[in-house]
């Protein structure tokens, strides 16, 4: 219940400005995306660029431990339910990611490397 079930996410192709991004197989932009994700659903980002292999990272999410214990204090089995329910217990897993910064509880910025492209 606290930061929602919802996250911003900024997607930056390092590297590859002109590159076409993909979040779970929708074209979203060019080169730097900002959108709003759901947080209990791992990212699935491509980079497409002529002339490059195509790029996936996969970005798994993690459980937010704290939060899911602050809610079920102060809600109860409401809180527990609706945590679960929405996804809110979940956030992407920038601890173990070095590609994922955390900006703010509700803010996060995914980097990808550079592709693999002709000279």
């Amino acid at each position: 219940m606290f930061g929602g079930s919802r996250y911003n996410a900024t997607i930056i192709a390092q590297g590859n400005p002109d590159a076409d991004i993909y979040i779970n197989g929708e074209r979203m932009g060019q080169g730097q995306v900002t959108t709003l994700l759901k947080r209990d659903r791992p990212l699935k980002v491509e980079l497409r660029e002529e002339g490059c292999e195509p790029v996936v990272t996969n970005f798994e999410n993690r459980f937010r431990t704290g939060n899911f214990i602050l809610s079920a204090l102060s809600w109860g089995i409401l809180g527990i339910a609706v945590d679960l329910g929405t996804g809110a217990a979940y956030k992407p897993d920038h601890r173990n990611d070095p590609d994922i910064e955390k900006i703010s509880t509700k803010d996060f910025r995914f980097t990808l490397p550079d592709a693999d492209c002709e000279q």
